[in-house]
């Protein structure tokens, strides 16, 4: 069994344009003569490797606390693929995947508002890719409202460069922040061959 960490690590990741970056205090320090090390954390619930519910860009939409935690937790395939994903390219994907309802895709892809329509109607419950955002960074908004119209979990801000494409286990859980509309997670892959 092999695991791939496939997070970025919080201080040093990558942020949305326009997202606050986190920021890391030190409030007891051993080297200082504390009797213990202590750090306190702040940051938006979108930073790094993270995962988007339907709350965030929905009114209504479900909240981490209202989704399945197995929708973060299971088989799920990795495709490579670089430049702009076409419903073709997504239906070849979907055909690759062999059932596996949680796909992630390697390299730098924007899935397209017309790929998305092919996702959102597959049976897929996780969409996960290596961009801090899903669909084009300039205008992400109607690829997140098609993906979490149908209720798929978004896993955003991955690092798959050592991955080879292929099946895998995939544990995401999200930290449990409620009714939150995301959350940082620890993505972890498990190769079982």
């Amino acid at each position: 069994m092999k695991l791939y960490d496939i997070s970025q690590e919080v201080f040093g990741c990558v942020v949305f344009p326009g997202d606050p970056k986190p920021e890391r205090e030190v409030l007891n320090d051993m080297h200082n003569g504390a009797l213990y090390n202590l750090t306190a954390f702040r940051m938006c619930a979108h930073n790094g490797t993270h995962v988007d519910s339907p709350r965030h860009f929905y009114k209504d939409g479900k909240t981490l606390s209202d989704m399945d935690l197995s929708q973060f937790v299971g088989e799920c395939y990795v495709a490579e693929h670089a430049g702009d994903i076409t419903p073709d390219d997504m239906s070849a994907i979907l055909a690759r995947a062999g059932g596996a309802k949680r796909i992630l895709i390697k390299g730098k892809a924007t899935l397209t508002n017309d790929a998305a329509d092919v996702v959102a109607q597959s049976d897929i419950v996780l969409f996960g890719n290596e961009s801090q955002t899903v669909g084009p960074e300039n205008a992400p908004m109607a690829v997140h409202l098609k993906l979490l119209g149908k209720e798929i979990a978004l896993l955003e801000g991955i690092r798959l460069g050592e991955v080879p494409e292929g099946k895998y286990l995939l544990c995401a859980a999200p930290i449990h922040l409620g009714n939150g509309d995301g959350a940082p997670c620890r993505a972890i892959l498990i190769d079982q061959n």
